[in-house]
């Protein structure tokens, strides 16, 4: 069963001081001090003392963000995901680098006793991580994301959406987004959004910048360059 979940903002080690700024403004959190060995991770932490659900990473190359799954056994899940068609990527003692079969990274991680999901901050909730896939591959990954959370999957909004619906006390679920175009599998987060045009707005205040609108989302661009969307949907429920 997977207990917690942890979502990553992945941005070029050199843009890391903009990222931090821009995201625990959005998020009501204050950084962590530095971890790793050349100090690329840190924590977004709550302000309300509520369980932290995302984090920081300094990366060399992103083809997006990533995410991990934190369970009590995480070798066990490890080795389901390789049965069910993932590869792994790195081992680190207690935690362990994978691959989905359409080539999302994710990690296998611990469950460290988290539970209390942050609140909504100024009418956002930072809710859903979406991976797109190509088109070939999708099928394939969303049997895959299904098998291995055994969570309840959902058409969405538009035909190219599946939503894989975590139990309501964990901080995300996945949005499966089929692609047009041949890619490799990549990840971006997204707010739930009571009002999406005064979000916008305050996001923009912040540095964030305009890229996109396509109907009941906004995709918008951080200050250190990485894409995330503004979505028309209830910050309670998650829904539109």
């Amino acid at each position: 069963m997977i207990r917690w979940v942890y979502a990553f903002v992945d941005r070029p080690r050199d843009r890391m001081a903009a990222a931090a700024a821009f995201w625990t403004a959005v998020t009501n959190t204050s950084l962590s001090a530095p971890r790793g060995e050349a100090g690329e991770f840190a924590t977004f932490l709550p302000n309300d003392g509520e369980d932290a659900c995302l984090k920081l990473q300094g990366v060399h190359e992103s083809r997006g963000d990533h995410f991990d799954l934190a369970v009590e056994r995480p070798r066990a899940l490890a080795d389901d995901a390789v049965a069910l068609g993932a590869e792994v990527v790195a081992e680190h003692g207690s935690w362990l680098v994978l691959r989905s079969p359409a080539g999302q990274l994710f990690c296998v991680v611990p469950w460290h006793r988290e539970y209390r999901r942050p609140p909504a901050v100024a009418g956002t909730r930072l809710d859903q991580i979406a991976i797109d896939i190509p088109a070939e591959a999708y099928e394939a990954e969303a049997e895959f994301w299904a098998e291995l959370t055994g969570w309840t999957v959902e058409r969405g909004s538009r035909p190219e959406f599946r939503v894989v619906q975590s139990p309501t006390d964990l901080p995300f679920r996945l949005l499966l987004h089929r692609l047009d175009e041949a890619r490799p599998a990549g990840a971006h987060l997204d707010f739930a959004c009571a009002d999406r045009h005064a979000t916008r707005e305050a996001h923009e205040e912040l540095g964030a910048t305009f890229v996109a609108d396509h109907g009941h989302w906004t995709v918008m661009r951080d200050p250190a360059g990485g894409t995330y969307c503004l979505t028309a949907r209830n910050p309670a429920t998650g829904r539109l």
